[in-house]
């Protein structure tokens, strides 16, 4: 699968993932977060990589992931309870568990246009 076909599947995703945050209760953060990573996702496709903002957003998502670890150590000392067995999260940390996977999936794709930069660049 060719590069452009990969970054325009994660540009549509991030898109997806987006659009579905506008009935949570801090949408504008999420919304605004998954946007960018759709846009450099976009940008990768269309042939532009900015390596050192790129890098920047990594460096930020990473440290805002680095904040929910007293969640994700709660979540383990309850035994791992699902988080997708309801929409409404029935613990305080469900929710946090839920924004740090999604923190994490986003640092993953943007590590991997950092890679992909360092390698151009």
């Amino acid at each position: 699968m060719s590069r452009r076909i990969i970054d325009i599947i994660l540009a549509a995703l991030f898109v997806l993932f987006a659009v579905v945050q506008w009935n949570d209760p801090d949408s504008l953060v999420w919304m605004i977060m998954y946007a960018l990573v759709a846009l450099v996702a976009g940008l990768a496709a269309s042939g532009r990589l900015f390596p050192i903002a790129t890098m920047i957003m990594l460096i930020v998502l990473i440290v805002v992931l680095l904040s929910y670890i007293p969640s994700i150590r709660e979540w383990f000392g309850d035994g791992m309870p699902s988080i997708t067995s309801s929409m409404k999260a029935e613990s305080p940390y469900i929710e946090l568990v839920r924004e740090f996977f999604g923190l994490l999936i986003s640092a993953a794709a943007i590590a991997y246009y950092v890679v992909r930069g360092r390698r151009i660049g």
